[in-house]
């Protein structure tokens, strides 16, 4: 199969497609870009001209929130409508690649089981049945329906979007994020992760791969009944004894890694413990989240038992965002309709896209729809990038009668 190549002159370039292809980057590089474009305008020296440093508009989102929703959605059954699927279902699809997925498909077209209708004054197409509140904020968001990628099972895909390439051992976007532009708080990680059963690829989707550790991400597990372990002071302990502790550990650790000054592992553990000090205090009182109003815990959906896991971590990245934290992910829902997926991919629609979908839309619609909102109200969507998505899309034509495979071309 030839590549196709553009040309300048002489000069033989290769497509932009496949540039971006073997460049390896994952949709958290159009967070980075934005970001870094604000931190370049920011260190300009006065009278020096930004121009080459800024795109054609002037970047605005200083921190990021990527809902990611494990399994893979279909994009069809979302938010990319497709009247001609809908008129030719069961029909033979042309082109179809049975093999393309992780299984096998049927090579005919299945219509999408929902009910579409226009929202906002854009006119977007929404799902309205899985998103009847999202569907209200159409006008606030960008869709981009050009995504794809190589891998086509979900903890591959997942580190390929997160990391770059598909292969452990490369540093995540939040971790390359902590690395270039460093915290804007001192007293919380600036990468943070939540979770309930962990996704595939576990912690190499947001590793600090052969970054300093110091960039890893803190992870909160939805599960636990205390969201982060060893913060409360041992028993008997006082914040000045631990001081003590830790400024004679500070010193000893010093003067071991001033002899091995290539091992930059050792002063990362050395930052690890005094931001684990700080975090004492400040942790425990960005998570409580007893501290919101009851008609914030009812936006959100904290009670409902279809969504309160989800809704009550999208409360608190709000909360964590309003303290400083750059960047914050969440991977979304646990499975509840017995359709085939299971908790780890819950979007996982192999049996029966229409069950699954729904089941997955009550778990994230409600505290999605209202984190917007939330960030609206206090001014802080103009400078926060919320990112909503899986690790690939489906295909068109149906696995068995009612399902969809992967496609990591949609």
């Amino acid at each position: 199969m030839t590549d196709a190549r553009a040309t300048i002159g002489d000069l033989a370039l290769p497509a932009r497609r496949r540039f971006l292809r073997e460049a390896g980057l994952g949709f958290g590089t159009l967070a980075l870009a934005t970001l870094l474009g604000e931190e370049s305008l920011a260190a300009t020296s006065v009278g020096a001209s930004p121009v080459r440093l800024l795109p054609h508009h002037r970047p605005t989102a200083r921190r990021v929130i990527w809902l990611f929703m494990p399994g893979a959605p279909s994009q069809v059954d979302t938010w990319d409508y497709k009247p001609e699927l809908q008129a030719r279902n069961g029909e033979p699809l042309p082109g179809a690649d049975s093999q393309v997925g992780f299984f096998q498909t049927s090579g005919k077209c299945l219509a999408s089981p929902f009910r579409w209708a226009r929202h906002g004054e854009s006119g977007t197409w929404v799902n309205e049945e899985i998103f009847p509140l999202l569907a209200r904020h159409v006008d606030d968001m960008c869709f981009i329906h050009s995504m794809h990628l190589r891998a086509n099972n979900h903890a591959p895909a997942a580190m390929e979007l997160m990391c770059g390439l598909n292969r452990p051992g490369m540093p995540s976007m939040g971790a390359w994020l902590d690395y270039g532009l460093g915290t804007m708080n001192a007293d919380l990680p600036s990468f943070v992760v939540m979770h309930e059963r962990k996704p595939r690829g576990d912690d190499q989707i947001w590793s600090a791969g052969f970054l300093p550790k110091s960039h890893q991400a803190l992870a909160i597990d939805a599960r636990r009944p205390v969201a982060i372990d060893n913060l409360a002071l041992r028993q008997g302990q006082s914040l000045e004894t631990q001081r003590a502790e830790l400024d004679l550990l500070a010193r000893m650790n010093g003067l071991h890694a001033e002899a091995r000054p290539t091992q930059a592992d050792l002063a990362a553990r050395i930052s690890s413990f005094e931001l684990a000090y700080r975090m004492q205090t400040a942790a425990p009182e960005a998570l409580d989240l007893s501290a919101e109003s009851k008609p914030m815990h009812d936006l959100y959906g904290t009670a409902d038992p279809k969504c309160g896991v989800f809704a009550k971590q999208c409360l608190t990245a709000r909360r964590l965002l309003e303290r400083g934290v750059r960047f914050i992910q969440i991977f979304a829902g646990r499975n509840a309709a017995g359709d085939g997926a299971v908790d780890d991919v819950p979007w996982d629609g192999h049996s029966n896209i229409e069950t699954n979908h729904r089941e997955c839309g009550l778990a994230t619609d409600r505290p999605a729809a209202a984190l917007l909102a939330d960030l609206k109200a206090r001014g802080m969507l103009d400078d926060t990038l919320v990112i909503w998505g899986g690790e690939f899309g489906r295909t068109s034509d149906s696995q068995g009668g009612k399902g969809r495979d992967h496609n990591p071309q949609g």
